[in-house]
């Protein structure tokens, strides 16, 4: 099984180093791989909205650089992790730029489910999701947003199943272990 981290930190810190170690480490003694695509790292342009990727191309942004990989990276994985700082409520801008690129994943086309419309999923396969913020301070708000922000795109997306876990400030690492294994749990990745 194959996981995907989409780093959306600006800067490489000893503490990002860290978690992404302790993921890798989950992930691989329950048999996954997982690749870590550092996206400040890569060229991604901005979307530039013009739905060409749902009908001129379809599948593919028009615009060639990194983006279509990481988007290409999201359709062959089995689970998708989303390791964001939460910035008012929200994924941090590097991680929103790729995730605006990755609109093609959809259909333009809407189906009813769950009392709501939505997109049509573009690809049979779906991958499971995680959303893995990290606050600078506790703060109840944002992270209340934050959890509805990843509820919504995980509908959105058409995940099969779907996880949060949120790091504050002072934890640590054996609790963010803990706290990430259970979304593991939850999402049906480990046992």
């Amino acid at each position: 099984m194959k996981a995907l981290l989409l780093d959306g930190f600006d800067d490489r810190t000893h503490e990002t180093e860290s978690v992404e170690d302790l993921i890798m480490s989950s992930l691989e003694s329950n048999g996954w791989t997982l690749e870590v695509v550092r996206l400040r790292d890569l060229k991604i342009a901005y979307c530039q909205g013009c739905f060409k990727c749902w009908v001129k191309t379809p599948g593919v942004c028009v615009i060639d650089d990194a983006g279509r990989e990481v988007t290409r990276k999201i359709v062959q994985s089995d689970l998708v992790i989303y390791f964001t700082p939460v910035t008012f409520g929200g994924y941090s801008s590097t991680l929103k730029k790729a995730l605006d690129r990755s609109i093609s994943l959809i259909h333009p086309f809407f189906e009813k489910t769950h009392g709501e419309y939505h997109h049509k999923r573009r690809y049979p396969k779906t991958f499971h999701f995680i959303g893995l913020g990290v606050l600078s301070e506790r703060d109840n708000e944002q992270a209340q947003m934050f959890s509805h922000l990843i509820e919504r795109n995980a509908l959105n997306l058409r995940t099969e199943k779907y996880a949060l876990s949120i790091i504050y400030p002072g934890q640590e690492l054996e609790e963010i272990k803990g706290n990430f294994d259970n979304a593991l749990l939850k999402v049906g990745v480990i046992r």
